[in-house]
Order: structure tokens, then sequence, then C-alpha cells
């Protein structure tokens, strides 16, 4: 609930107390999360007035949340590559508002990111490790939407032994190592592992151009799947050696790959000056618009981007393009490629829509939590 809805605060409730929520006519509601500093004042634990929010209250929830996993994994394992790293708990779609917890092998890193689960923190912490016996309990609450909660950044171990630097998951055929103390995010992008599958089996015998590699999940997917050649961008020199060191654990040829460590946008404006064309292009960029406020400068850069892409594609190509700020909608990012498609002078059609996994639920009463959107669109000359 945001602050302007509230009318009355009784007594002073401190940061991340249970409070009782009722109604204008005095009539209790929910029970909730208080944050005095934040917008979002109260954060719902549940409408039931009958629970308490306790221990076995936090129990019940992480253990449906990862008995969900497991059983989905189980259910789709024909259409989902296997893999060793999933997201357990993702935070409102699985009513525990800011606790953010994904698994890579042994290890467990875990995000608080308000108040709420803040002031619950040792007995979550306890309560993951006694539900999945993990090795390791590495925490990354070090991002700025703590600030917000009036909360200071913090990173660390939380449980068990030190965990290596880099954690090594398996993916399908392919292996990855995963930095969990200093990666983007908690190491790893988990939410696109199904449409890494999808890109291997369209980059067959094309060229290939992974923009924002990251550490090279699409890139070293394109090579397995069978590309002709793959150009793979990225701006952070540790993120290219790490992309690097997967692409020698995989044992997969250099011959085919090309890192370029540089500005995404500059280098695809160099490529056009330089009239190179690619069979697929993969746009992934990080988040542009972080608020709501961000979201008109975030669609000129999402156009830019996409401008400079559909420029490069030879007719017939295919364009996989993404957007993880969770202020631009679907709709929205829709619009934006058409104005792209059209100031491009091409004909683009879209030919699959493209989502976060299953291990990325989204709850009907939070859409926010279907950040992740993309499309796979056919391009051709108008």
């Amino acid at each position: 609930m945001y602050s302007g809805a509230i009318h009355r605060v009784v007594g002073n409730p401190t940061l991340g107390e249970t409070v009782l929520l009722k109604d204008f006519l005095g009539q209790p509601l929910a029970l909730g999360a208080y944050s005095p500093q934040s917008n979002i004042r109260i954060r719902i634990w549940t409408w039931n007035l009958d629970e308490s929010i306790d221990r076995e209250f936090f129990q019940r929830r992480l253990q449906e949340a990862v008995s969900l996993r497991q059983t989905l994994y189980n259910l789709r394992i024909a259409d989902e590559v296997e893999t060793d790293a999933m997201r357990l708990v993702h935070a409102e779609s699985d009513n525990l508002p800011g606790l953010v917890v994904d698994r890579y092998g042994d290890t467990l890193v875990v995000q608080y990111l308000t108040a709420g689960v803040e002031l619950w923190r040792e007995i979550l912490t306890d309560i993951l490790m006694e539900i999945t016996q993990v090795e390791h309990i590495y925490e990354r609450s070090d991002v700025d939407v703590r600030e917000l909660e009036g909360l200071p950044k913090r990173a660390g171990l939380l449980r068990g032994s030190a965990p290596p630097e880099r954690v090594l998951i398996q993916e399908g055929k392919l292996s990855f190592w995963v930095d969990i103390t200093k990666g983007h995010k908690t190491g790893f992008y988990l939410d696109q592992r199904p449409n890494r599958f999808k890109i291997a089996k369209l980059a067959r015998d094309r060229q290939v151009l992974d923009c924002f590699t990251y550490t090279g999940g699409f890139a070293l997917s394109s090579l397995t799947g069978g590309a002709k050649a793959v150009t793979a961008l990225e701006v952070s020199a540790d993120a290219v050696a790490l992309a690097k060191a997967n692409l020698a654990i995989n044992r997969l040829s250099t011959d085919r790959v090309e890192w370029i460590e540089g500005d995404v946008f500059q280098t695809l404006r160099k490529f056009r000056d330089q009239a190179r064309e690619f069979d697929l292009i993969i746009l992934d960029p990080p988040k542009f618009a972080h608020t709501t406020a961000q979201v008109e400068r975030a669609s000129r850069g999402y156009k830019d981007i996409n401008l400079l892409a559909l420029k490069l594609l030879r007719p017939g190509g295919l364009l996989a393009t993404f957007s993880c700020s969770g202020g631009v909608s679907e709709d929205l990012f829709q619009k934006i490629i058409f104005g792209a498609a059209l100031d491009a002078g091409v004909e683009a059609k879209i030919i699959e829509r493209l989502h976060q996994g299953f291990d990325h639920p989204v709850a009907l009463n939070f859409p926010e939590g279907a950040y992740l959107k993309g499309f796979i669109l056919s391009v051709s000359k108008s």
C-alpha cells in the first residue's frame, strides 16, 4: 500500500514491524510489514487475519515456493533443459515481498530487499538452510532499492563455509561459471534460460550478433546450436573474461566467436558504417528504466538500439529483442519496436513472444512480476 493511501497510523511502528491494516470504517483487512521511509508504506503478508506472522508462517511460504519449482521442473523436464540452477523464491509472486532466492548448485544467493524480510532475515536464512540443505548461503543485498527502504547495502556469507568466488552450474549441455560475489543481480540471468534454449535452435548456420552478452549465455547457446559465427559485445571487461572462461570450460572452438569489449551503442553504429550484416541479432540489455519516471528516456534507448540492429540484419534475418524494465509494458515495448522498424525501412513480423522461465512465476495480483518481455521478429526489407 502506497503512503498516499494511508489516512492514519496508530502508534509508532518500527522498520519491518507487522501491522494490522484497516479500511476507512475501521474493519480489519490484512497484515503487512511497515516501512516508514518507503513510498510503499505497507507490503502485505496475508489477507487471512487468522494467520500469525511467525516462524511457522515463513516456513510454510518458503516450503510452498521451493516445492512449486520442484513440481514444475519435474513436469516440464521434456520442455526444459536440465539444470542445477533455479530461482526458488520470486518475491511478491511467492507472497514474500522483497525476498529473492536463487540456487546455483549447492549455493543459495539471497537478496533481502524490503524492511519486512530484513526484520525476519535470520529466521528466513535458517529456514532456507533447513529446506534446501545447501552448503553455502551468500547474500547479495547490495542494490540501490534497499536505500528506498532506509536500509544499507550489504553482501557476504550468511551460512555455511565460504563458497568459491565462481560457482559452476549446468544448463543443458552447457556449463557456466557464475560470479556470485560481484556478478550482475545474483550472478546469472536465470530468467533467460528457456530463451537461450530457443536461440540455440534458431542459430544453426547463421551469423549471430549477441549484444550485451554478459558472461556469454546467448553466445554459447548459439555456438552449440550450430551458428556459423558469433560476434559477442559486452562493455564489462570482467564479464568478457568470464565469458571466455565459459567458452573454454565447454571446450568450444574459439575460431567461430569474436569477443568485442566496448559500448554496444557505439559498436553498432560502427558496424552500420562498415556495412556489416548478420542473420540473427540478440538484444538483451540491462534494465533501462528503474522507475516509472525513467520510462520515456528508456523508450528512446530501446528504439535507438533496435533501430540500429534492424539495419544490420540481412533480409530474412531474425531479431530477438528483450526488455527487463518493469515500467515498460509489453504493449509499449512492441510499439517502440514498431517505430524502430518504420525508421529502419524494414518489415518485421512477430513470430514468437518470449518471457521469463517458469521459476519466475507471476502472481495475478502482482502483474509487475512479468518484467521480462521479448519478441522474435522475422525481418525483410520494406
